[in-house]
């Protein structure tokens, strides 16, 4: 009976795996490029295609965004790095957007493994489109996965840090379709005593588990 192999992902609340990779910025250590910021670590499939194009461009105009919010980017796929800068020169040649962040060429498939971003039935060569958001201290905070025919959204992608950092320096939680400058869901009570001093507040009540407040 043939064995069925086991396919791991690390988890939200994991500590993201550490490796050392060749990128288009020359070999890092994942732990020393994460220090002391956010990082937000994606996959594409393969250079030189349509969609992965789309997307590393969005990533790159958008780039200022990103570290305005103490967050670095890091591109992958299991390309060569011959491959990955052929492809870097390529798309600024052709548009003027150069891909300013590193792209890690994954051709052993190491890291894609170490963080599941091979899905074998949708491809067992090339990486699906996952995201991964890792904070300062190195843990997977939210984690998103696309298929190979369908791009991700910029825009979300930006609006999900922006409520983790948010939550994380106020203490708060973030409702359905929240944006900057909306209000906030306040942590509910944990004690009669609390209720009762929360309905003596100025939150926004809809009920005393369900109080919003602007930041």
């Amino acid at each position: 009976m043939e064995e069925e192999k086991v396919m791991t992902m690390p988890r939200i609340g994991d500590k993201a795996p550490d490796f050392s990779a060749n990128t288009t910025w020359g070999p890092i250590q994942f732990s020393e490029y994460n220090k002391g910021s956010w990082v937000v670590l994606f996959s594409h499939p393969a250079d030189f295609t349509p969609v992965c194009t789309t997307e590393m461009s969005g990533f790159a105009v958008r780039s200022k965004e990103f570290e305005e919010k103490n967050t670095k980017l890091m591109g992958l796929s299991i390309d060569s790095i011959h491959a990955h800068v052929a492809w870097v020169n390529n798309v600024k040649k052709n548009t003027g957007v150069l891909f300013n962040f590193p792209i890690i060429a994954d051709i052993d498939m190491k890291v894609s493994k170490l963080y599941g971003m091979l899905q074998p039935n949708e491809s067992e060569t090339a990486a699906v489109r996952a995201v991964f958001f890792i904070d300062p201290q190195g843990k997977i905070r939210l984690i998103m996965y696309y298929p190979l025919n369908v791009g991700r959204n910029m825009d979300e992608i930006i609006r999900v840090l922006t409520a983790l950092q948010t939550a994380d320096k106020h203490s708060v939680a973030l409702p359905l379709d929240w944006k900057p400058g909306e209000k906030v869901i306040v942590p509910p009570p944990k004690t009669v005593a609390e209720m009762e001093e929360r309905e003596k507040s100025d939150y926004e009540m809809v009920d005393f588990y369900l109080a919003k407040k602007s930041l």
